[in-house]
C-alpha cells in the first residue's frame, strides 16, 4: 500500500517536472532565436558589410584604475588591427556621456581611440553594487551580474562578448542564449583556492569576520559556501572560448577552478612604465633626508599597519643620532569616508607607535607630485599579501626606486623576479623581515642600489602597452577566426 502511495505521488511529480524542463527548454531555445534574430536585423557599414560588433562588459568603465587602463588600451589595440569592428561598452556610469568618459580615459591614461565607441547604458547596476549584499556577498553579486548581463544582451546582441570585468556568470548568458563566442580577461578570480584556506584555517582577514573564525559552527558552514560557489564559478568561467589572466598567480587559480588550460593565457596588464622611465636615473646624492615610499589605495587588503610597524622597527633598530634621516610617505587614494576613517587609524597608530613625524599621508595628490615623490624616494614599498598583479610596484620599479613588496601573488611570481641574471629588487612577508630588508638596502652603496634600479628598469619592459598589445591579439584570434 505505501508503495502504491508512493509510485501514485512520485509518477505525476516526474511527469510534471518533465514536461516543465521540456518547456523550459522550449523557451530558452525561442528565446536564443529571438536574439539571433535581432543580431541579423543589424544595418550594415558604408561598405555594405554588417560591422563585426565586439563587446566589452565593464559596468564600472569610469573608474579609472588599473582595469579601466586595461580596456582601453584593449579597445585601442582592436580598432588597430580590424577595420571592420565596432566596439561596444556595456556601462552603468549614467552619470556621464560617452564623450565624457573617452575624454576621461585619455586624460587619465594617455590613451586615445581611434574610432568612436559604442556606449550600452545600464540601469540595474546597483544590482552587482557588494554594500545590496552584506551577507553572501560572492553569490549575491554573481547572481546580480546575471540580471545585469540579461539587460545588456536584450539592449545589444553583439558577435563577441568580452568580459573585462570579472563578472563570469554572464559568460554563459551571451554564449547559449546569445550565441556569441566569448572571451574573458580576469584580473582576481571571485574566488580562490586562497580564500578557502583561509576558512578551512579559521583566519581572521578583512573578508573573513572573527565571528567567523570564533565559531567552529560558521567556519564550517562558510567553507561549504564556499566550496559550492568555487563549484558554480568553475562552470561558468569553463564556458569561456578565450580566457585572459593578468598573472602567473591568477593564471594558477583560474587553472585549478575553471580547468580551460587550452584556451588561457597569461596577458600582463598594459602598465604607463614610459611616462616613469622619462625619470633620470643617476647616483644618489649626498642627502640628510632618505625617503620610503608607498604607493596604493587606503584599502584594508593593502595591510598599511605593516609598512608603519615595519617602518618603526626600523627606526628603533637604528642608532641614535645617525644621520641620514628617514621619512616613509603613504601615497593613495580615497574613495569614500571608509577609507577616510581607516587613514585616521593610520594616524592615530603612528602616534602609539611614535612616529608621527616621520610618516607623511599624501592623499588623491596629482600625478606630477607623484612622480616627484618616486624620483625622490630610495624604497618603494608594497605590502599586499596575494597581490594579484601589482601596477604599483610596477611603477616604482620604472620610478627608479629599490622596490621592496610582499613574497607572494603577482610581484613574487611575475614582477620582482632576476631580469637576465640579475637582482631586480626585495621581497618580505612579516614586520620583521620588512624592517631588516629595509635596513639591508639602505647599508648599500649608492652605486650598488644604482645598479639593482637599473636592472629592474630594464626588466619593466615586459608590462609595457605594446607587449599588452601584441599578447591580447594573440590571445584573442580564435574569437575573430
Amino acid at each position: 500500500a505505501c508503495f502504491r502511495l508512493l509510485c501514485s505521488l512520485l509518477l505525476p511529480a516526474l511527469f510534471l517536472s518533465g514536461i516543465l524542463c521540456i518547456c523550459l527548454v522550449v523557451l530558452l531555445w525561442g528565446v536564443r532565436l529571438w536574439l539571433q534574430r535581432k543580431k541579423q536585423l543589424r544595418s550594415a557599414g558604408r561598405d555594405g558589410k554588417r560591422p563585426l560588433l565586439v563587446a566589452f562588459f565593464h559596468p564600472y568603465c569610469n573608474a579609472g584604475g588599473g582595469g579601466e587602463r586595461v580596456l582601453w588600451c584593449a579597445i585601442r589595440t582592436l580598432q588597430k588591427k580590424y577595420r571592420n569592428v565596432t566596439c561596444v561598452v556595456y556601462t552603468g556610469d549614467k552619470d556621464a556621456t560617452g564623450e565624457e568618459i573617452v575624454e576621461g580615459a585619455f586624460r587619465r591614461f594617455n590613451i586615445k581611440l581611434i574610432h568612436p565607441v559604442k556606449f550600452v547604458f545600464l540601469e540595474k547596476r546597483f544590482l552587482v553594487e557588494a554594500s545590496l549584499y552584506p551577507h553572501f556577498t560572492l553569490l549575491g553579486q554573481s547572481l546580480g551580474s546575471v540580471f545585469l548581463g540579461w539587460e545588456a544582451l536584450l539592449k545589444c546582441v553583439p558577435d563577441i562578448y568580452i568580459d573585462s570585468m570579472g563578472y563570469a556568470f554572464t559568460i554563459p548568458l551571451f554564449k547559449y542564449l546569445g550565441g556569441c563566442r566569448v572571451g574573458c580577461y580576469v584580473h582576481y578570480p571571485t574566488i580562490s583556492t586562497d580564500m578557502l584556506s583561509v576558512v578551512r584555517n579559521q583566519d581572521t582577514r578583512f573578508n573573513n569576520a572573527a565571528f567567523i573564525t570564533g565559531s567552529p559552527l560558521f567556519s564550517k558552514f562558510k567553507l561549504v559556501y564556499y566550496y559550492f560557489f568555487a563549484f558554480i564559478y568553475g562552470l561558468v568561467g569553463s564556458c569561456s572560448d578565450v580566457v585572459m589572466v593578468n598573472s602567473s598567480w591568477t593564471l594558477n587559480h583560474i587553472l585549478s577552478l575553471w580547468r580551460v588550460g587550452a584556451c588561457t593565457s597569461v596577458v600582463y596588464p598594459p602598465c604607463d612604465v614610459q611616462t616613469f622611465l622619462d625619470i633620470p636615473l643617476e647616483v644618489e646624492k649626498s642627502t640628510s633626508e632618505y625617503s620610503i615610499v608607498s604607493v596604493s589605495q587606503f584599502r584594508p587588503e593593502k595591510d598599511h599597519p605593516l609598512q608603519i610597524r615595519a617602518f618603526a622597527k626600523l627606526l628603533k633598530e637604528k642608532r641614535v643620532g645617525q644621520e641620514p634621516s628617514l621619512k616613509l610617505i603613504l601615497i593613495g587614494g580615497c574613495r569614500n569616508q571608509q577609507d577616510e576613517e581607516r587613514v585616521n587609524k593610520l594616524k592615530c597608530l603612528c602616534e602609539e607607535l611614535g612616529v608621527s613625524d616621520d610618516v607623511i599621508f599624501r592623499i588623491n595628490i596629482p600625478f606630477e607630485e607623484l612622480k616627484r615623490h618616486l624620483a625622490e624616494a630610495t624604497i618603494g614599498l608594497h605590502t599586499m599579501w596575494n597581490e594579484h598583479f601589482g601596477i604599483g610596484v610596477v611603477e616604482c620599479m620604472a620610478a627608479g626606486t629599490v622596490i621592496l613588496a610582499h613574497n607572494s601573488g603577482g610581484p613574487k611570481l611575475d614582477i620582482v623576479v632576476p631580469h637576465e641574471g640579475r637582482v631586480t629588487g626585495f621581497l618580505a612577508e612579516d614586520e620583521d623581515g620588512y624592517a631588516e630588508t629595509m635596513a639591508y638596502i639602505f647599508s648599500l652603496s649608492p652605486e650598488k642600489r644604482l645598479e639593482i634600479r637599473e636592472n629592474a628598469r630594464r626588466s619593466v619592459h615586459r608590462f609595457s602597452d605594446q607587449h599588452f598589445e601584441d599578447t591580447f591579439l594573440l590571445s584573442v584570434e580564435p574569437l575573430f577566426k
